[in-house]
């Protein structure tokens, strides 16, 4: 099967160069997505990479209603639902009432679902640590300067810190 067509190569380069970096974030997606699942499959196979999202949003952002994680994950509530009742069968997370709102259901994680994503967390920066390593040195003062940014435009310029305090990893 073909490799997709780089479009940087059939638009020729614009000043900003955006095709180009589009391209150079997809790879590094490709290559983040797969050390992601390999960490994951690693410590629980029976957790799939939505329902561990939904667990670190937990972890990273405290308990949440459902309608709170559905829309931080992206998803319909009834997913959502779903995706919960599932992750409560594993006792990785757990429904409390809401200490403002007795009608109102909180999600939390268990220590076990704590545990979990620490674990996952730790064996991810083990091997994003070993692929950093083959970057030239030259390169890694942009590289951390470019994904900083990168992560501060998407939004997530803070989560680092909350999820190494709620978890446990630095």
């Amino acid at each position: 099967m073909a490799a997709p067509a780089r479009a940087s190569g059939r638009r020729g380069r614009s000043a900003d160069r955006t095709d180009e970096v589009t391209d150079a974030v997809l790879d590094a997606s490709r290559a983040l997505v797969a050390v992601a699942a390999r960490s994951l499959a690693g410590v629980a196979d029976d957790v799939t990479l939505p329902q561990y999202r939904a667990l670190v949003v937990l972890a990273t952002e405290g308990a949440r209603s459902l309608g709170e994680l559905a829309a931080a994950l992206g998803v319909h509530t009834s997913t959502a639902t779903r995706m919960c009742d599932r992750l409560v069968r594993k006792r990785l997370v757990r429904r409390r009432q809401s200490s403002e709102d007795r009608r109102a259901v909180v999600l939390e994680l268990t220590p076990t679902g704590r545990d979990l994503v620490a674990e996952v967390t730790a064996r991810r920066r083990t091997e994003i640590a070993r692929i950093v390593a083959r970057v030239p040195r030259t390169a890694r003062e942009t590289l951390v300067s470019a994904l900083s940014e990168f992560a501060r435009a998407a939004g997530e310029e803070d989560v680092r810190e909350s999820a190494a305090a709620t978890v446990g990893v630095g």
